[in-house]
C-alpha cells in the first residue's frame, strides 16, 4: 500500500544516527508514515500504529483523506486566491504531493518554508525538498510550541515577506499539544505575525463521530504520545476572529470535495476536522 513518493530513507537522506532518531520510543510523523504504507518507521512505531489499528481500523484512511484535504486546500489557496507565500510548522515526512510541489506546480515563484523538530523528517526535507527555480523552499529545525524560534528564524527571513499574505499550514499535529501547552495561545502568536489577507489552513483530529477515536488517543497516550481530540465547538476556537471559508469547518473529505472522494465514505471513518480561514 505504498504511496507514491513515498520513500526510503536510507536511500535518499543518508543514515541517521538512531540515537538521535530516539527509534525506542513512537513518533507521531513515523506512525503517520505507516499509516500511509511508508518505509520510515521502525518497530516502535509499527508496534504504536498496529495497537491503534486494533481499536481504531480506519486511522490509514484518515490519514489519506487528510492528505487529500491539504492537496485541495492548498491548491485553493494558490489559484483561486492568489497566495504565493506558505509556512507549513509540523510538516511530516514529505509524501507526494508535498505543499511545495502543489504551490509550484500553479505557480513555480511560491516560496515555503517548513518546520518539525524530528531527525527523520530534517533528512528527507535536505533530501527531497527542492524547490522550483523560479520559487524557493526552505527547511527549518523546530517545534510548533516555538513560535517565536520560527518566525523570527533566518530560513523564515530569506524565504518570506511578512508583510504580503502568508498562508499558515497546520495540518493533523494540533491534536497532539496538550491544553497545558495552550494550543490556542500558540496559534494565535502566529496568525499576530501575519498581514490581512494572509489564511490558516488547519485539521485536527476528534472523537465527535467514533468513540473508538477515543481510545485510539489513550493507545497514544500509552506510548508517551500526549495530546488531545477535540470536539467541533474546541477546534472552532482555533478560527475565532477570522473568515471562515465556505464549507467552514468539517470533517476533511467534506471539504470542497472534488469528485476523488471514496463512495459511501463516512464522518466516522475520517474523523479529522479541516477548515480554511481569511485573516481580516
Amino acid at each position: 500500500m505504498a504511496e507514491v513518493g513515498t520513500t526510503d530513507l536510507t536511500s535518499l537522506a543518508g543514515p541517521v544516527d538512531p540515537v538521535v532518531l530516539r527509534t525506542d520510543v513512537p513518533h507521531t510523523a513515523r506512525i503517520y508514515d505507516y499509516y500511509l504504507g511508508g518505509k520510515d518507521n521502525f518497530p516502535a512505531d509499527r508496534q504504536a500504529a498496529e495497537q491503534t489499528l486494533a481499536v481504531y481500523p480506519h486511522a490509514p484512511i484518515a490519514a489519506r483523506q487528510n492528505r487529500e484535504f491539504v492537496r485541495r486546500a492548498i491548491r485553493f489557496l494558490a489559484a483561486e486566491v492568489g497566495i504565493r507565500q506558505f509556512l507549513d510548522v509540523g510538516t511530516g515526512i514529505p509524501t507526494s504531493p508535498n505543499l511545495h510541489e502543489i504551490a509550484q506546480g500553479i505557480a513555480p515563484e511560491s516560496r515555503i518554508v517548513y518546520a518539525d523538530n524530528d531527525p527523520i523528517v530534517l533528512a528527507h526535507a535536505r533530501a527531497l525538498l527542492a524547490s522550483t527555480p523560479q520559487g524557493k523552499t526552505a527547511y527549518l529545525d523546530a517545534d510548533l510550541r516555538e513560535p517565536e524560534k520560527i518566525l523570527h528564524s533566518a530560513e523564515l527571513r530569506d524565504t518570506l515577506d511578512l508583510s504580503k499574505p502568508v498562508v499558515l499550514s497546520v495540518i493533523a499535529i494540533l491534536h497532539f499539544i496538550p491544553d497545558s501547552d495552550d494550543p490556542l495561545g500558540l496559534i494565535r502568536r502566529y496568525l499576530d505575525a501575519l498581514p490581512t489577507g494572509s489564511y490558516l489552513a488547519l485539521t485536527h483530529g476528534t472523537a465527535d463521530f467514533a468513540s473508538d477515536v477515543a481510545r485510539a488517543q489513550e493507545v497514544y497516550r500509552k506510548r508517551g504520545i500526549s495530546g488531545s481530540a477535540r470536539s467541533r465547538d474546541e477546534v472552532a476556537r482555533f478560527f475565532e476572529g477570522l473568515d471562515l471559508v465556505e464549507p467552514g469547518i468539517v470533517p476533511v473529505h467534506r471539504w470542497r470535495p472534488d469528485g476523488t472522494i471514496p463512495e459511501g465514505l463516512t464522518d466516522a471513518q475520517v474523523s479529522v476536522y479541516g477548515a480554511v480561514a481569511r485573516i481580516s
